[in-house]
């Protein structure tokens, strides 16, 4: 049975929304996944929209934009805002509740993980939130194995490799823990 799995990171411009999706689909070509990978951020440097969006797949790809994804990252609260009621109605959308304090009503399933603030108190370091995302949204959706995603992390990012693989550890064992509770 052939599969293509639509995904929509979205923040704001510094918290590495863009490098997460970088990482998400190197770990799925790395798994011999069929990807695409697109990208797009607001003229500020930092603080404005930021969004990257993964497909991946079993067979080729014919049209590379993410249309209505079956998992959404919000990672601030205007993401929430513009994206939350733009995913399937049988998703996932995986919320970074130490940002995002009002979520807009959806049909799709809310999965919540105070994302930053475990970057910055189990970790030490908030610049790994979006690799700890990943983690979480890569368990949860079962989109590409642990030891893909740790490759692709350390191939991406390897001055902070060893830190960043921690975080995307932490993120995989919350991510399967909301499995448990769902």
């Amino acid at each position: 049975m052939s599969f293509k799995i639509n995904i929509r990171l979205s923040g704001t411009g510094g918290q590495g929304i863009i490098s997460g999706g970088i990482i998400l689909g190197e770990a799925a070509v790395l798994d011999g996944q069929e990807v695409v990978q697109t990208q797009s951020y607001g003229p500020e440097a930092r603080g404005g929209a930021s969004k990257a969006e993964v497909i991946l797949s079993d067979q080729p790809i014919k049209y590379p934009k993410v249309i209505m994804p079956q998992y959404l990252l919000l990672m601030s609260q205007k993401a929430a805002d513009l994206y939350a009621d733009k995913v399937t109605e049988d998703g996932v959308i995986l919320v970074d509740n130490s940002i995002v304090n009002e979520m807009p009503a959806v049909k799709a399933q809310v999965i919540n993980v105070p994302i930053s603030q475990l970057a910055r108190e189990q970790i030490g370091n908030i610049l790994t939130a979006n690799v700890l995302a990943i983690g979480a949204l890569a368990a949860i959706g079962n989109l590409v194995p642990l030891n893909a995603l740790e490759e692709a992390t350390r191939n991406r990012l390897p001055k902070v490799a060893d830190l960043n693989v921690q975080a995307l550890k932490l993120g995989w064992e919350w991510g399967k823990k909301a499995l448990e509770t769902k």
